[in-house]
């Protein structure tokens, strides 16, 4: 990236590696676990979730079969566990890990997954940055990322007059602006 502002952030980060993730639809299910927690609780909520299932893993066809009231003494909220088996029967109705195909257009994607319960545009994206590994996603609704872009430009604006500064501002970062967008996260813990 030739941004003089995002080649400062790479130069204090360093280097990052991603490592694929396990799956669209286990990174779905911890997704909607951690929604408003801190790292630390929705990891521990979701092992304890894990620990739910003979094997260790939610398959999609028991999960659904399963009630709230099952997935309570894991930790989870009610309305995560309607969210989760509202995921489960997606996943079992529209056969998730192989609907989406390397030559679905990401909006295409976000467009699918915003069909389940509990999953907004933001999940979506971290689905597609993080499971399918897509280069040029940009959360623009990301607080992290947001308060990163109001460090690094000093920018002043709030709601969406800051989302369409940030937008504009993020537009050479084309078609690299996933990788942008990790190095800004990293970035903004330095400070």
């Amino acid at each position: 990236m030739q941004e003089p502002h995002i080649a400062d952030v790479i130069r204090v980060v360093g280097e990052i590696e991603t490592k694929p993730s396990g799956g669209v639809y286990l990174d779905l299910l911890e997704s909607i676990v951690s929604q408003q927690l801190s790292v630390k609780a929705s990891d521990t909520i979701f092992r304890r979730f894990l620990l739910l299932f003979d094997n260790g893993y939610p398959d999609p066809f028991v999960l659904s079969s399963m009630t709230p009231e099952q997935l309570r003494p894991a930790g989870v909220s009610q309305q995560k566990a309607q969210y989760i088996l509202s995921a489960a029967r997606f996943a079992t109705e529209h056969h998730l890990e192989h609907a989406l195909h390397d030559d679905m257009p990401d909006e295409e994607i976000i467009k699918f997954l915003t069909q389940i319960a509990g999953v907004g545009r933001w999940t979506a994206e971290m689905l597609l940055m993080f499971s399918l590994q897509r280069q040029d996603v940009f959360p623009v609704d990301d607080l992290g990322i947001q308060h990163a872009m109001a460090r690094l430009f000093g920018l002043q604006e709030r709601g969406r007059e800051l989302k369409n500064s940030m937008i504009q501002l993020a537009e050479p970062w084309r078609p690299w602006r996933t990788t942008a967008s990790l190095y800004l996260w990293r970035w903004k813990d330095h400070f």
